[in-house]
């Protein structure tokens, strides 16, 4: 791999995937084409739905009437990304069958915490926009600055990380260069996401969303058709060990995906736009148990064939391994098929992002700056998001590794779930105590996690010599950063509920 842990090397030897695809190589024109018209389409499809955003809270929760099936459609578009197409394959290759099911469920398992906790927010904010005016309610503004820092941090990596697998795609495919996915992907979204809002991220979620079910399915007739054995049995005769209850990394990745992903969800602005965009309790607790049930199969499937695909092939480049095994002897349409699949996911999270960040700015953007208040909130909101695109078109032309950009951004928002989201229930939690338990487990969680290469860290092998650790410590950084940045607060606000009792 290379010094940036790029998506791929860039010279591929032996059975790699260019290869395979020698045969059905999918020109830079064409690739382009079904590109713009598929963005082509959501304009037109955006500016025909779109209509007179009356205030700020239309433009950030929409009309608060959404329906079983929309909710359901933007809850599952949403909170996949062609991250799916990269991240759930390449951790199975290591981390075997409990990094498949630690993926799907820490996507999925949020809709849950939402099913309980979403009607509660209701209640208590009937006229809610996001996640913060709690935070700033229970804790004060100046936790709502730090949890405001990590949100939007957290969310501007997603984005990154979200163009960067389009842009890696595309370059996969047919070498279009990494600057000019990344720059139309962004400019298409942008087009119609500023002009609608939530709404109309709404509308073409649903679009989106049956894209995204149809061609899924396709793939899964695809890959099981071609198998000369059950695909279980494949996974056994040529890899048991990423099946194998004795193998560690069944568990400890496992947990490493099922906390960081978990975590991280449970602050997505755009989730929580949902929650308050329902029409009624009953039709968003059906609606997140729906999408429950969809996102965990589908990031399930995306894992499993990661399973499979290493199984036939062992020398396959890990981010790649859902492509090397559903394009493998394929043609053109099934490459274009994976195509409207990518843009499809790619487009229905980036306007949800997009949407997210600018409603966090409109209502908690007098905390960041006193300008960002006043009638025209929005305009310059939208300037903002403009200036963060071109940040976001600069980094994501360099192609780092996706599920690298997502860990470091997960393992903000993990070193903060405990204290945010037990001070709902525990009233005792001051706000001092609060940002004390958020950035000591940030600190104690960036000090073990892993660098580019996962060899090393700021601790093992920096400060400390890496010879002093033991293998099991050298061996899971990962697993150990995400854990360290949950105990830590825990820990605190443990200890000082104890001392206070005692008191």
């Amino acid at each position: 791999m290379s010094e940036r842990l790029r998506l791929y090397p860039k010279n591929l030897t032996g059975n790699s995937v260019r290869e395979i695809m020698k045969e059905t190589y999918l020109s830079i024109q064409t690739s382009l084409s079904v590109t713009f018209l598929i963005g082509l389409f959501f304009i037109i499809l955006g500016y025909l739905n779109s209509r007179k955003i009356n205030n700020n809270n239309n433009y950030i929760v929409g009309d608060r009437n959404e329906d079983i099936f929309s909710l359901t459609a933007s809850l599952t578009a949403s909170a996949l990304g062609a991250w799916i197409l990269f991240g759930p394959a390449s951790a199975s290759t290591w981390g075997g069958m409990g990094a498949v099911i630690g993926y799907a469920l820490g996507t999925a398992a949020p809709m849950l915490f939402l099913y309980n906790f979403g009607p509660k927010i209701r209640k208590e904010f009937p006229k809610g926009l996001t996640l913060t005016e709690f935070i700033k309610k229970r804790f004060g503004v100046g936790v709502l600055k730090l949890s405001l820092f990590l949100i939007l941090f957290y969310l501007i990596i997603f984005l990154i990380a979200e163009v960067t697998a389009i842009a890696s795609l595309l370059n996969f495919i047919s070498k279009v260069p990494f600057w000019l996915t990344a720059g139309t992907t962004l400019i298409i979204c942008l087009l119609y996401i500023l002009r609608g809002g939530f709404k109309l991220s709404i509308i073409t979620d649903k679009y989106q969303f049956s894209f995204i079910i149809l061609i899924i399915l396709f793939s899964i007739f695809l890959v099981l058709g071609r198998l000369d054995l059950p695909s279980y049995e494949i996974i056994k005769k040529n890899s048991p060990n990423l099946i194998d209850k004795n193998y560690l990394p069944n568990y400890t990745a496992g947990l490493t995906f099922f906390i960081a992903v978990a975590a991280t969800n449970l602050f997505h602005q755009g989730n929580w736009q949902r929650v308050f965009s329902a029409k009624n309790n009953s039709i968003l607790k059906i609606s997140l148990i729906y999408s429950f049930i969809l996102i965990f199969l589908i990031v399930f499937w995306m894992g499993y064939s990661g399973l499979i695909s290493y199984s036939l092939n062992s020398k396959l480049i890990p981010d790649l391994a859902f492509f090397d095994l559903v394009l493998n002897k394929s043609n053109s349409i099934i490459i274009i098929a994976i195509l409207i699949l990518a843009m499809s996911l790619t487009l229905s999270t980036i306007d949800t992002l997009i949407n997210a960040i600018s409603s966090l700015l409109i209502v908690n953007g007098n905390q960041i700056n006193k300008k960002l208040i006043g009638k025209n909130v929005q305009k310059k909101t939208n300037l903002i998001i403009v200036f963060l695109s071109i940040l976001v078109f600069i980094i994501a032309s360099k192609g780092y590794s996706i599920l690298y950009l997502f860990l470091l951004a997960d393992l903000f928002c993990c070193a903060a779930v405990i204290t945010i989201f037990y001070g709902f229930f525990n009233k005792k939690i001051k706000p001092k105590l609060a940002a004390c338990s958020i950035i000591s487990g940030l600190f104690f969680g960036l000090i073990f996690f892993p660098s580019q290469n996962f060899q090393n860290s700021i601790l093992v092998g920096n400060l400390i010599s890496i010879d002093n650790f033991p293998v099991l410590i050298k061996t899971n950084l990962l697993f150990i950063s995400f854990s360290v940045s949950l105990i830590i607060p825990f820990l605190i606000i443990s200890t000082y509920s104890l001392r206070n009792s005692f008191k």
